[in-house]
């Protein structure tokens, strides 16, 4: 099974990649695009892969765009920190919709629905899933019409209830652990592949979350990923300065050492989360 990856952050592609390696073992990754513009370029100059793992946000807008400017038979997973899009991924070749962070039996339950595509063959955990094509089927877009009904794929995609949101975190202080409610944090912090939470009132704790996981487990209401370092609460945003070449400087509350920079093609959707 061919596969094309859609994600723009190293270490939630790289997680993904070992997942489907557990998952089919004979998978093959054609290619790990971080872009709307890559992606479509891909496509126009490569046959399509038998599935498109892709995430919502990539570096250049929203990955669903890239079903509105172009015809991709591929069906498709998306994999995400957000559940506001469910419905625009319907409307693309969607079989799944995962919020993150991404479980194997997850992933492997997605995997499982692409027998419902004509003439697919695959290998999950050394069972074949063997189809016999419709020859009665000239498009892909009629037999994806014919397997389910427009109802079923739309609950079929949508998040699944799940856990609540984290409310608190346990951290280490000095030889003790105490609880830090999730309204005393500020904002998270990601260097050297090491987390550190930060307090409202300045105190920093490590963590051992990464920041994709950490997008799964909280509220998206109150959480942005402002960039591949930092992961902010609503009330730590103080202002928002424009900056060169479209960029947004985030003033956060307690300061950041180094400038926070949210880039252009993010700037719209951090506007969008402030408004509420």
């Amino acid at each position: 099974m061919t596969i094309l990856l859609l994600e723009d952050e190293y270490p939630a592609a790289e997680r993904l990649q070992r997942l489907l390696l557990q998952a089919v073992p004979t998978a093959t990754v054609l290619a790990v695009l971080d872009t709307v513009t890559g992606a479509l370029a891909w496509l126009a100059a490569n046959p399509a892969p038998d599935l498109i793992l892709s995430d919502i946000q990539l570096a250049d807008g929203l990955s669903l765009e890239i079903w509105e400017q172009a015809v991709v038979p591929s069906p498709v997973i998306f994999t995400t920190a957000f559940d506001a899009y469910a419905i625009r991924a319907f409307q693309a070749n969607s079989i799944a919709y995962l919020l993150k962070p991404v479980k194997l039996p997850e992933l492997q339950a997605a995997l499982a629905k692409l027998h419902q595509w004509p003439g697919r063959e695959l290998k999950i955990k050394n069972e074949e899933l063997k189809i016999v094509p419709d020859e009665s089927v000239s498009t892909f877009n009629s037999s994806f019409l014919i397997f389910n009904s427009p109802i079923e794929r739309l609950l079929d995609a949508l998040p699944r209830p799940g856990r609540p949101y984290k409310t608190r975190f346990l951290v280490r202080q000095g030889e003790q652990l105490r609880p830090v409610p999730v309204s005393e944090i500020a904002w998270f912090l990601s260097r050297h592949e090491t987390t550190t939470l930060v307090a409202t009132d300045g105190r920093r704790f490590v963590v051992d979350y990464t920041l994709e996981q950490l997008e799964g487990l909280l509220d998206p209401a109150q959480f942005f990923r402002l960039n591949r370092q930092v992961l902010a609460q609503l009330g730590a945003v103080q202002r928002l300065h424009p900056y060169f070449n479209g960029k947004l400087l985030v003033e956060l509350h307690p300061a950041a050492s180094e400038e926070v920079l949210v880039s252009r093609e993010k700037a719209s959707a951090v506007k969008a989360w402030l408004e509420g």
